[in-house]
């Protein structure tokens, strides 16, 4: 039996039912895996008081301290996250946090390795108490994980640090591997784990059936995304304001809401745009099904989801170059790739919507994204770093 510590502080919870689902469909996945057992460790971090009883941070704090979750066992600690500070003190505090806790689920059935989903600051937490219990450390980025905190000042040293010790890395994309690589480890140390879709829920629907049921008529596009500046959603605005009676939908949310709002009415396309924010990750199929086209103009990304489940719904995508869109747009079925501006996205969107690919061509793009296939792989290079006896570098 390889029993598994899975390490993510981005992980779903009651309050937060779609935060890091993808995490949570791999680790689910690799449970169910014949000869694994996988316990969960999430932690989830808070200020200090008195900002800590903000209703913010009270509804963060909610979930209990152990749950089952899906029938997945997890834990979920709380640690000090000092507004200010450029998240220079975060692992630490991790580690005063996950001590108890780790102790407790290692005498409870010690754990041969610890499985860290996301690199900050899980990675260089999960590199700490790897020496802490002799058991090897792979370490998985994902995109904003070493694009923002690999950058950062206060917090570049620290990551660079946990990729140097790690005894294994994963990587969501080849881009973000070479990403990886930038921080200071051999680039063949960095192995590729694309992650899955669920194939049996994310397929092609009746298209016009989907957009009757959303009172739309005429041509489609959906961007999926927080509302943050990274994932370009103004872009995408601007874009569908050259393309004429086509209609926007917009899924998620976040800080950006208010002057994504603006921009809208500023264009005067109010009345074909809607920002419907956050939807539970189950009806994501029906609206991507309903789809003519997913938009998402990020300027930066590991390999995201939501390219690969549009994929998989056989509606093209139009993205930019950022990570790993060359893994996933790799037909003229799957999508296109295109620069950052509003010209180049309303050319793209126009250029799909005239020649529209067979869905069931765009869905074979998607067919290796599988979760078996990232449990397998995932199950493979656990066990191997438990085979080579590595105890952190």
């Amino acid at each position: 039996m390889l029993n598994v510590l899975t390490l993510s502080s981005l992980f779903p919870d009651a309050t937060r039912p779609n935060f890091g689902i993808f995490v949570e469909r791999q680790t689910m996945a690799l449970s169910h895996r014949p000869g694994v057992s996988v316990r969960v460790v999430a932690p989830i971090g808070l200020p200090p008081w008195p900002l800590s009883r903000a209703a913010r941070f009270r509804a963060r704090a909610a979930p209990p301290p152990r749950e089952d979750w899906h029938g997945l066992d997890v834990s979920r600690p709380h640690f000090v996250t000092v507004p200010g500070t450029g998240g220079r003190f975060h692992v630490a505090a991790l580690v005063r946090a996950l001590g108890p806790v780790l102790d407790r689920l290692h005498a409870e059935q010690p754990f041969d390795v610890i499985d860290a989903s996301f690199f900050f600051p899980d990675g260089p937490a999960a590199v700490a108490m790897g020496r802490r219990y002799g058991v090897p450390v792979s370490i998985k980025a994902r995109g904003a994980d070493i694009h923002h905190w690999g950058n950062a000042p206060a917090t570049r040293a620290q990551v660079a640090a946990a990729a140097v010790r790690a005894d294994g890395l994963l990587a969501v994309s080849d881009a973000m591997a070479d990403d990886v690589a930038a921080l200071g480890v051999p680039r063949q140390r960095v192995h590729v784990h694309h992650t899955g879709v669920d194939q049996t829920r994310f397929q092609p629907t009746d298209r016009l059936a989907a957009k009757r049921v959303l009172g739309v008529t005429g041509p489609l596009v959906l961007s999926l995304g927080a509302l943050i500046p990274r994932k370009g959603h103004g872009v995408v605005i601007d874009a569908v304001a050259r393309l004429p009676g086509v209609t926007l939908m917009i899924v998620g949310e976040g800080t950006e809401r208010a002057a994504l709002q603006a921009r809208v009415r500023r264009l005067g396309i109010a009345d074909r745009v809607r920002l419907i924010g956050g939807v539970p990750h189950d009806e994501l199929p029906a609206l991507l099904g309903a789809a003519d086209v997913m938009a998402l103009a990020s300027a930066s990304e590991g390999l995201a989801n939501a390219w690969v489940e549009a994929i998989a719904c056989g509606t093209p995508v139009v993205i930019t170059p950022a990570g790993g869109a060359g893994d996933v747009v790799t037909s003229r079925a799957a999508g296109r790739i295109a620069g950052a501006d509003a010209e180049a996205f309303a050319a793209a969107i126009r250029d799909l919507l005239d020649h529209p690919p067979d869905p069931w061509a765009t869905r074979a793009a998607a067919r290796d994204f599988t979760w078996a296939a990232n449990a397998a792989a995932l199950h493979s290079h656990l066990a191997e770093l438990v085979g080579r006896g590595g105890t952190g570098r």
